[in-house]
């Protein structure tokens, strides 16, 4: 190699550095790019089971979707928002079809609609919150929010998250409604631990708990690897199968079996791209109840996104003294164009995943690690069928040690303090006891703004918080009154 190709490639590097601000966030490229490959491996799930929910429900003229289609469009919408949040945000947040917003969508909105109505209705809400970016007003809610309430909804997600890691790799589960208890949830399927796939889980999390507390550079990705190679050895052995409804098998994977796939590559099926109609919901249902359901789409997306570009942040140590992300805006404005993007591609509404929070927790600090993570959704939108080779139980592992992570911030709120320590309290678990970040970000704002007001303390709540403390209330009520008005 010459010296001109030398300083060529010098300059080159240094020019990756600046843009994306590596040295001065203490990152290296090998950490982005491992961080980039953590978040993947940690969301890739998505691919494999958003299909599920969407592609296999009849919207109300009895249409589906068809899961290779989603499956196709999934990881494109995934591949091309990643790569925008990493270029334009800088940071290393990832975006997916966001669940539970896919959830509301299904049973919710394309029950009463046809899809192309449903997703119209998404990019609706998309254009809404993109628009609420562009003119600083999401933005500014974003700092209207007091630290330690943004603590506290750091640690809720980190709890949530520990949360979804147990239940997708079936370490606790649902009790049946045939037990006859009270009782919500249990450990394993019938109380105690049972089955190859949930011994790997085991495994992984002992494994990837013992390199993290080692401080092993790459802790979560090597533990994510090592335990699906383990799982794809224990799966070739025992040939344990799957834990899909009526089969039987309460004790099999859980989502997919690591079991090498016959097909490699596959061409993608791009074909649900552009199929929605903008304005179609309004006259299957009518203006009001469509404006509802986009409405109760903006606020769940509005404040998940919130939760989780706070709580990743924090985990990153990426806030500044206030606790704010400087730019923002960019990342919101990323956010809210996937929102719509998902919906004129017929994912459903794209929005920043928590996951991304492995590959901070595996050191990444910049948007290179969301440029690596989409293209390795592009590369998914080939391999499909090697994405589905990793099981719940072989990536839920780092879901459980980033919520470790995450919880570790508690200890920077005033419990002390009342007005903020029981809005702390109620904001950190609803979040798990809901399954839901949004549902655990309004009860945490009503009750701070009322805490404040009812202890002569009204002033120190932002005028900005009042407002959404007040859309909250409507959020809560949002059945009911759609009820009202429509019944």
């Amino acid at each position: 190699m010459t010296s001109v190709q030398l300083q060529a490639g010098r300059e080159s590097a240094g020019g990756l550095d600046r843009y994306f601000r590596i040295s001065e966030r203490g990152s290296t490229v090998q950490r982005e790019v491992r961080g980039g490959f953590a978040t993947f491996f940690t969301m890739a799930y998505i691919v494999v089971l958003n299909p599920l929910i969407i592609g296999t429900a009849a919207d109300a003229d009895g249409r589906t979707l068809g899961i290779p289609r989603v499956a196709a469009v999934t990881a494109l919408v995934a591949a091309v928002m990643t790569l925008l949040m990493g270029v334009v945000g800088r940071y290393p947040f990832a975006l997916a079809t966001g669940l539970g917003l896919n959830v509301f969508v299904t049973f919710s909105i394309a029950s009463q609609m046809s899809w192309a109505d449903a997703m119209g209705l998404v990019v609706l809400e998309g254009l809404v919150i993109t628009l609420l970016v562009l003119t600083g007003f999401r933005n500014a809610v974003f700092h209207a929010i007091p630290t330690e309430l943004k603590t506290a909804i750091s640690v809720g997600i980190g709890l949530f998250i520990a949360f979804i890691g147990l239940v997708d790799a079936g370490f606790v589960r649902r009790i049946s409604d045939a037990a006859n208890t009270t009782v919500p949830v249990q450990l394993g399927a019938t109380g105690q631990l049972r089955g190859w796939p949930t011994l790997v889980f085991v495994v992984g999390l002992l494994l990837t708990a013992v390199l993290v507390a080692r401080r092993t550079r790459g802790a979560i990705l090597i533990g994510i690897v090592v335990t699906t190679v383990f799982a794809v050895v224990v799966e070739a052995v025992t040939s344990t199968g799957a834990n899909a409804p009526g089969a039987g098998n309460p004790n099999g994977w859980a989502l997919n079996v690591p079991t090498l796939p016959d097909k490699v590559v596959d061409v993608p099926d791009l074909g649900l791209v552009g199929q929605f109609s903008l304005f179609g919901s309004f006259e299957r249902v009518g203006v009001v109840a469509a404006l509802l359901l986009v409405f109760t789409l903006m606020l769940a997306d509005f404040f998940d996104t919130m939760g989780t570009v706070v709580g990743v942040g924090a985990e990153a140590g990426l806030l500044d003294e206030d606790g704010q992300l400087p730019g923002s805006e960019r990342v919101l404005l990323v956010d809210g164009l996937a929102a719509a993007a998902g919906g004129a591609a017929s994912a459903s509404s794209a929005t920043t995943y928590i996951e991304s929070a492995a590959g901070v927790g595996d050191g990444a600090r910049t948007g290179l690690a969301s440029v690596v993570t989409g293209l390795l959704f592009l590369l998914a939108l080939l391999f499909t069928p090697l994405v589905s080779v990793v099981p719940f139980e072989a990536a839920s592992p780092a879901l459980v040690i980033v919520g470790f992570l995450l919880i570790t911030q508690v200890r920077n709120i005033d419990f002390d303090d009342y007005t903020i320590a029981i809005p702390a309290f109620l904001t950190i678990v609803l979040m798990p006891f809901t399954y839901s970040i949004t549902n655990g970000i309004g009860a945490g704002f009503i009750s701070y703004a009322l805490l404040k007001a009812t202890q002569g303390r009204a002033r120190e709540v932002h005028p900005l918080l009042w407002l959404v403390a007040g859309l909250f209330v409507v959020y809560f009520a949002i059945n009911p009154l759609q009820d009202a008005l429509t019944g």
